[in-house]
């Protein structure tokens, strides 16, 4: 019987093969895209709750501790990705939608398999973990703000209210109570604690499914909406190249160690496209099509991309095993 920890070690593997299996029934089985639509929402629930219960929230206090590398992590995800991305988006044409989509992606740093990554890239992994809530906290907060900034009025004509609250409310606030409510019972009792070490099955299990379902019942709409799909996969490309320079150079400044470098690299190059796809799917049609599209083809850029990552970053980017950064 495969362990949890041979299933995450090869998830990346799993969600490549996921993507291809999906991709095919999507385009062989056009029909079934209505009732795979149904099934995104309470799958991306249980997705959303697997995750958050393995976020470490009662241990913000140990985050706090390695103050560098917070400070690194806010500025490269929250100052110096969103000028990256201002410049990218001067390549993308004038639909709304198509920028809207890649502002949602692009803006979000990941909190889920960036873990992974970076411990397959030879980072710390334990950094980013103890970093996740202050991550997720701070992207809910920064995102309506540079929404606001790169679209303006635009973005409040898109994006309605009320559709916008209910998905974040029954995709994002439920999910997340119901995790910190797991968390608070494995402190206090055993039952809670098994229960909650049962719950670290369902992120990969849970992210392999919601891939199927989002790409097979979207499909037929990235291929109708290929023209919108060619101009965004050179931008995606550019910031999956652009990103890793930003990082290395930001852990510079701050004398980060090796370890803690890689972690930061993972963590500008790898976007948070699952934990937005909820807000493109609450869009009116058909605008929904376009920038869901547009957000799941930048997941399957980004995972050819980690796989580069992994590789070079070690290798190439910031070779060595410990010590601060420098030349």
């Amino acid at each position: 019987m495969i362990s949890r920890e041979q299933l995450e070690k090869n998830q990346v593997w799993l969600y490549a093969f996921v993507l291809i299996i999906a991709a095919v029934y999507g385009l062989l089985r056009p029909e079934s895209s209505e009732s795979l639509d149904r099934m995104i929402s309470f799958v991306l629930a249980i997705l959303m709750y697997g995750m958050f219960a393995q976020i470490p929230f009662f241990r913000l206090k140990e985050a706090l501790t390695n103050r560098k590398f917070i400070y690194a992590l806010l500025i490269t995800n929250y100052i110096a990705v969103p000028f990256l991305v201002w410049g990218l988006t001067w390549f993308l044409p004038t639909d709304p939608a198509i920028l809207l989509g890649v502002l949602l992606v692009l803006l979000t740093p990941c909190i889920d398999y960036v873990i992974v990554f970076t411990h397959l890239g030879r980072g710390n992994e334990k950094l980013v973990l103890v970093s996740t809530p202050i991550l997720f906290v701070t992207q809910m907060l920064f995102l309506p703000i540079y929404l606001w900034i790169f679209m303006g009025e635009k973005a409040a004509e898109i994006v309605s209210v009320g559709p916008f609250f209910e998905a974040f409310l029954g995709l994002i606030v439920v999910p997340l109570v119901l995790a910190l409510l797991t968390q608070w019972w494995s402190r206090r009792q055993s039952q809670g604690e098994r229960f909650l070490d049962a719950t670290a099955w369902l992120p990969v299990p849970f992210m392999a499914l919601t891939l199927f379902v989002v790409v097979a019942s979207q499909i037929s709409k990235l291929y109708t909406s290929f023209d919108s799909i060619i101009q965004v996969i050179p931008v995606y490309v550019a910031y999956m190249a652009i990103t890793p320079i930003i990082a290395r150079i930001v852990s510079r400044i701050f004398r980060l160690d090796t370890g803690a470098g890689r972690a930061l690299i993972f963590s500008a190059g790898t976007r948070n496209s699952l934990v937005v796809l909820p807000f493109a799917l609450a869009l009116p049609e058909p605008l929904n099509g376009v920038v869901s599209a547009v957000i799941v083809t930048q997941t399957i850029v980004e995972l050819i991309g980690e796989l580069l990552y992994i590789r070079l970053v070690p290798r190439v980017l910031l070779p060595g095993t410990d010590g601060m950064i420098n030349g």
